[in-house]
């Protein structure tokens, strides 16, 4: 789709599995699922499973292994006996073994409290005990089962401070399973960069242990990499890219699987920086390597990337023969009803759209729909979602923005407001609000872009172009409200982000400087508004000569300025509706262009 900038989905909900060993040496080594490539340059979110003992995925809260809530008495332990050095061990047996059993989850999480009191108490002298990190690391995956996220934060912080990596490997593992645990806590109540503080603390210290060129830390710098680009933080994914590539290419034969899980991923992370032409190289070399592996699945999943790269590079009939790969391989496999067959034929509407076939486009709509209406069973109401957003785009650039906001609409009520979820409902949110602002209702685009802005503030997105550029939209519907006040101020904290992460001479950080003086000059601020029209005027006649339209707008609204400001204090304030209307009449245009691809893209 076009556009400036989507944000992903967040996983996929599966049961949560606890799993603790006496032998646990291998939970220095991270998990070898696969992510697969996203279709726009800011790419879906997704994730894999943690290289740590709590899964990532979303639980039933309060619910037992099958599926009725059960009503256990606590057992009976006298808590003088916890004083006993021999009873830490017996209940965090009892632990795991309910676990095991598929018992009642609260059963299990009493024992395991029992057990870490227990271990507290008897290593009063050598605090540092391994078996009280495990204990606590079992308490809190048990209350991550239930979804009582917030009470295994303190308790994953407190496992954290037990090990001492200084006395060797055992404790290593110890600090590393905890901080990877507690990254992935963080990431399914949203704190995205908490998480990503926590895999960095995790890596540090497996790297301590194994050395830099373990293969298993690859593998948790591949999972590092990809929770940075959930964050959009893609200059640190591609370093983290990059040494992955170099662990395998020194420990993998050519072409390996895991090499081409690495190029997939650096794919994503080049398409997100507009490097379409290296992400190419990177999915051509991935591709070689599943079709000697005879993985036609993976296959067909990376022949849909590099159609998404040929559309990018408007190589159309290329990106179709891809597409078209792609649709046969999974109407094969998965069958005609698939969400991903589905999902190929928003591609290939969306290529029609770009090519002026607007008829064909809107089939291929029409086809998507019809899956995404039945679903075939184990669909996930995400997929569903992404699917509606995805349609609605289209929708939107056609101009028909009331059929948008419907499929908008019906996205917002499969997902749940858990706090996994709050980005993703923040970008149907947002663009809820590009169709509010298109069909002029202003007050409603306001409040769809106030709700997004407060999820993407709690997620840890406050810092990311996509806020910015959030704020922004959310700023240009307070103008057309006459909140100007409350304009100015969005104006200049989207200024501040998208001059931190997009630069002071970007487009879309030059369009928030217009906003701003045309602001300024309607609060009576002239010489502040005549300070940023010089800046912009500069910037715009370096980048685009003195010919160019944009150019001679700006010359012209600070030529008036100018005039303005040489006559007497006391002057009429100028109508805010002359004032923003050619800033208002731009963004109308290019709404399209900078909006339509808002949303989770497959």
């Amino acid at each position: 789709m076009p556009g400036l900038v989507s944000v992903k989905t967040p996983p996929g909900s599966t049961p949560l599995r606890i799993h603790v060993s006496d032998e646990n040496q291998e939970e220095l080594s991270s998990s070898n699922n696969r992510r697969s490539t996203s279709r726009t340059p800011i790419p879906k979110r997704t994730s894999s499973p943690s290289p740590s003992t709590a899964s990532r995925s979303r639980p039933s809260p309060g619910t037992s292994s099958g599926g009725k809530k059960k009503i256990e008495k606590k057992p009976e332990i006298d808590e003088t006996a916890l004083d006993n050095p021999d009873l830490g061990p017996f209940l965090l047996k009892q632990a795991r073994d309910t676990i095991a059993s598929g018992d009642s989850p609260i059963k299990a999480l009493d024992f395991a409290i029992r057990a870490s009191k227990s271990f507290e108490r008897c290593c009063s002298d050598e605090p540092r005990n391994l078996e009280l990190a495990m204990s606590l690391h079992v308490v809190a995956a048990i209350y991550c089962s239930l979804g009582r996220f917030e009470e295994a934060i303190p308790v994953l912080e407190q496992a954290i401070m037990v090990p001492d990596v200084t006395k060797g490997s055992d404790h290593s593992l110890a600090a590393f399973s905890g901080y990877m645990q507690l990254g992935d806590t963080h990431s399914m109540l949203g704190q995205l960069d908490r998480s990503i503080s926590c895999y960095d603390s995790g890596l540090k210290i497996q790297i301590e242990a194994l050395g830099e060129s373990d293969p298993r830390v690859a593998e948790t710098c591949r999972y590092l990499a990809e929770a940075n680009v959930q964050a959009m933080q893609f200059d640190q994914a591609e370093v983290l890219c990059k040494q992955t590539l170099e662990i395998h290419r020194e420990h993998s034969a050519p072409a390996s699987l895991e090499e081409a899980a690495d190029r997939r991923l650096m794919a994503l992370v080049c398409e997100a920086k507009g490097d379409y032409e290296s992400a190419l190289e990177h999915l051509v070399l991935a591709s070689m390597a599943m079709i000697a592996a005879g993985q036609d699945n993976e296959i067909a999943a990376i022949d849909v990337g590099i159609g998404d790269l040929y559309l990018s590079l408007s190589r159309f009939d290329e990106a179709v023969f891809a597409y078209q790969k792609a649709l046969t391989v999974f109407k094969s496999i998965k069958g005609d009803n698939h969400p991903s067959v589905a999902s190929v034929f928003v591609r290939l509407a969306d290529l029609y759209y770009k090519t002026g076939k607007f008829r064909e486009s809107k089939s291929y709509c029409e086809s998507a729909l019809r899956i995404y209406t039945k679903p075939v069973p184990g669909t996930t109401s995400e997929e569903i979602a992404g699917g509606l957003t995805e349609i609605s785009a289209i929708y939107e650039a056609v101009n028909e923005p009331e059929e948008a906001l419907k499929l908008l609409q019906k996205a917002m009520k499969l997902l749940d407001d858990t706090p996994g979820q709050r980005s993703t409902i923040a970008g149907i949110e947002a663009q809820m609000g590009v169709m509010f602002y298109m069909v002029g209702r202003y007050s409603d685009a306001r409040n769809s872009f106030e709700s997004g802005v407060t999820k993407l503030r709690a997620s840890g997105e406050k810092k990311s172009a996509f806020f910015g550029v959030v704020l922004n939209q959310m700023g240009l519907s307070c103008v057309q409200l006459y909140k100007i006040d409350e304009a100015a101020e969005l104006f200049e904290e989207a200024r501040g982000i998208l001059e931190q992460e997009c630069g002071p001479f970007d487009p879309e950080t030059l369009g928030v400087y217009s906003n701003l003086a045309a602001t300024y000059d309607a609060m009576g601020r002239v010489e502040d508004a005549i300070e940023i029209l010089e800046h912009i005027l500069k910037v715009r006649e370096e980048k685009l000569g003195t010919a160019n339209p944009d150019v001679d707008d700006e010359k012209k609204r600070l030529a008036e300025l100018l005039k303005e400001a040489g006559r007497s204090r006391n002057k009429k304030a100028k109508s805010l509706t002359n004032l923003l209307d050619s800033t208002s009449q731009r963004m109308k245009k290019e709404v399209n262009k900078r909006w339509s691809g808002l949303g989770f893209k497959s």
